[in-house]
């Protein structure tokens, strides 16, 4: 079994303590609301949320994929880091064991914060992920930093 990893960074106006609420604490309700054409529901299937937790995101029609499984590892509300693996769904096909994610979000300068994600492939056999499928995926989770970021600036009052 082979291991890939990349990492990506994203610099936003909004504290790092309501990234974290929107992105993390409270993104099984926020993200569903904000995507409702590719995301039906999140739903804890295991656990109170908290680390052990296992939580089940369900796709839309619109998706290629139906559904995923994320494993929360560790959840600290108080550094803002979680870490958290997919463990199953249609995402991980037949070559990816799994993927874990570690996103942690740190003060910026100017009163903003800058959101830090690795993500480590757990691959199956000779299987190489491409650089295509790299880049697509950083421009995916990139784009929901976004559409959140534009969420909580037009919502000042939002995980204040």
């Amino acid at each position: 079994m082979g291991v890939t990893s990349f990492t990506q960074d994203f610099t936003c106006p909004i504290a790092p303590s309501r990234m974290f609420k929107a992105l993390i604490v409270d993104s099984k309700n926020l993200i569903p609301k904000l995507l409702p054409e590719f995301i039906k529901s999140v739903h804890t299937i295991q656990g109170d949320g908290g680390a052990g937790s296992i939580e089940q995101v369900n796709f839309t029609e619109a998706c290629s994929y139906k559904y995923a499984k994320h494993r929360i590892d560790e959840l600290d509300e108080e550094n803002l880091v979680c870490k958290y693996t997919m463990i199953e769904g249609d995402a991980l096909g037949d070559k990816l064991e799994s993927i874990a994610y570690e996103v942690r979000f740190e003060a910026a300068s100017d009163g903003g914060c800058i959101c830090k994600m690795t993500s480590t492939y757990q691959i199956i056999g000779e299987f190489e992920i491409k650089d295509e499928e790299i880049k697509a995926s950083k421009e995916r989770v990139l784009g929901i930093y976004k559409l959140v970021d534009n969420y909580l600036l037009n919502n000042p009052q939002v995980y204040a």
